[in-house]
């Protein structure tokens, strides 16, 4: 069934190029760049990158905020944020979308016209040791961001977005792991950079195999 989804969505993202190449969702975008710092006593995970920090708690790391659909402002849309964290062995990303924080609210996406205002979770889980993991985060400030991605780069330019970690599991209650600050950089607007969450995987963690079937198809297609 999952294998069955993924090609209907490979179909669709495919019509989608037709008239919005090269990316049919997340079209535009903002580039930011910060670190991660992982705050202390969290509740593990089954993660390493979770629960295993690196020396200092920091993590460098560079990010994309962007809007699904690209719907004009002010009409609400799918929130995306990637984040590209340097880990001490290779590149790992990590995508989130605009989606209900509780159960089952967690698996289905959210429109907001604010990216703060907006709860960014993976939609589906990691496979951690301990089971699935689905990871998020919350904006802690600014809390007013504006819908429009140019207004958003220009009030971060003042102060940088400070964002909650959390994990959690299919139902179980989100634990906060980290912080995460993120600022403009020189020529944001429309970065090249591109993202993908199944081949750089967080380390320790897996991908089960429905999940692959489900999102590899559309994503081998846009990356390519």
């Amino acid at each position: 069934m999952a294998a069955l989804g993924g090609w209907m969505l490979r179909l669709v993202f495919r019509g989608i190029l037709l008239v919005r190449h090269p990316r049919p969702i997340h079209p535009h975008g903002v580039a930011l760049a910060g670190h991660v710092r992982w705050l202390p006593g969290a509740v593990p995970a089954g993660i390493d990158w979770v629960d295993r920090p690196p020396a200092g708690n920091v993590q460098e790391a560079v990010a994309r905020l962007s809007r699904s659909a690209g719907t004009p402002d002010p009409f609400p849309d799918v929130i995306g944020l990637a984040i590209r964290f340097d880990t001490p062995k290779r590149p790992a990303d990590l995508e989130l979308a605009s989606t209900g924080f509780g159960f089952p609210s967690r698996f289905w996406l959210a429109p907001h016209r604010s990216p703060s205002k907006a709860r960014l979770t993976t939609l589906l889980p990691y496979r951690g040791a301990t089971g699935p993991v689905l990871i998020a985060a919350r904006t802690i400030a600014p809390l007013g961001l504006p819908s429009t991605l140019d207004d958003v780069a220009a009030k971060l330019d003042g102060a940088p977005w400070r964002l909650r970690l959390y994990h959690a599991g299919p139902r179980g209650p989100w634990h906060a792991f980290a912080t995460v600050e993120l600022a403009p950089v020189a020529g944001s607007r429309d970065s090249p950079l591109r993202f993908d969450a199944s081949r750089h995987l967080l380390p320790g963690a897996g991908m089960y195999r429905w999940v692959r079937q489900l999102r590899d198809p559309s994503y081998e297609l846009v990356q390519d």
